[in-house]
């Protein structure tokens, strides 16, 4: 695996966002090099940290750097990600489809967990609109009430899923288990330790739910990027909210 160098002792750039292969960038929707053009995904983080990154907006849903929380919905609300691909892996919903960047994320990690001997990795969810969002939360609330539902799943118009940037992925033998009996398996250990390797940080960890106000989901896994994804492993960071300097959001705003 090609994994990007990350050069924490590089100082940001005085304006990274005058600088033209960055403006390049961002107006051709090319992410990567976006981040590149900031001199690397910690550099890219210090600086959008540091205020010096006016160009960088963490509420663009159609970036990877997007941050969408509790107290950060999307906007607008009914978003929609443009192209949309299959995700490669077995599917147990009909929410089968990501981001086509996503998807061929998902798939090269979903190869090398086979490859290193720790069994298959299916898939949940992929992609839910809004509309599906809003079946799928007050399903929740119908089961376990409202604090239950907001305790594992997003209300409508603050769902990662809504972006095309977030996959649920389970072990599979045989056949495929569900979302809960992913943690402590052969495949869930090995996520936890490689999916930043292909993109992916496991958005909510075991100790995070203070800061993110959702409990442990060892399988929702969130594309960033590899540059992103390298930048967090090698901070040690343990949420988007405290990679990007953002307050914690575990609650709804009134």
């Amino acid at each position: 695996v090609q994994v990007p160098s990350v050069d924490v002792g590089s100082p940001p750039a005085a304006d990274p966002c005058a600088e033209a292969s960055v403006q390049e960038s961002l107006a051709a929707g090319d992410d990567a090099a976006t981040i590149a053009g900031f001199g690397g995904g910690e550099a890219f983080r210090a600086a959008v940290v540091a205020g010096n990154a006016p160009c960088i907006s963490l509420s663009d849903p159609a970036r990877v750097w997007v941050v969408v929380n509790k107290a950060r919905p999307l906007d607008p609300a009914d978003y929609a990600p443009g192209a949309l691909a299959d995700v490669p892996l077995q599917m147990t919903t009909a929410s089968g489809q990501v981001r086509t960047d996503v998807a061929t994320a998902v798939g090269d990690m979903a190869n090398a967990a086979i490859e290193a001997g720790v069994g298959r990795l299916g898939a949940n969810n992929g992609y839910r609109s809004y509309g599906l969002q809003v079946t799928t939360y007050e399903s929740h609330v119908r089961d376990q009430g409202q604090a239950g539902a907001d305790a594992g799943s997003a209300r409508p118009g603050h769902s990662e899923h809504q972006t095309g940037l977030a996959v649920d992925v389970v072990a599979c033998g045989l056949g495929c288990g569900g979302l809960d009996g992913f943690g402590g398996t052969t495949q869930s250990d090995w996520v936890a330790a490689h999916a930043w390797e292909y993109g992916f940080i496991v958005r909510y960890e075991d100790g995070g739910s203070g800061v993110t106000g959702y409990a442990p989901e060892p399988w929702h896994l969130r594309y960033v990027g590899r540059d992103l994804a390298a930048a967090y492993q090698a901070g040690g960071f343990h949420t988007l909210e405290e990679f990007f300097g953002l307050p914690a959001a575990p609650d709804y705003l009134p």
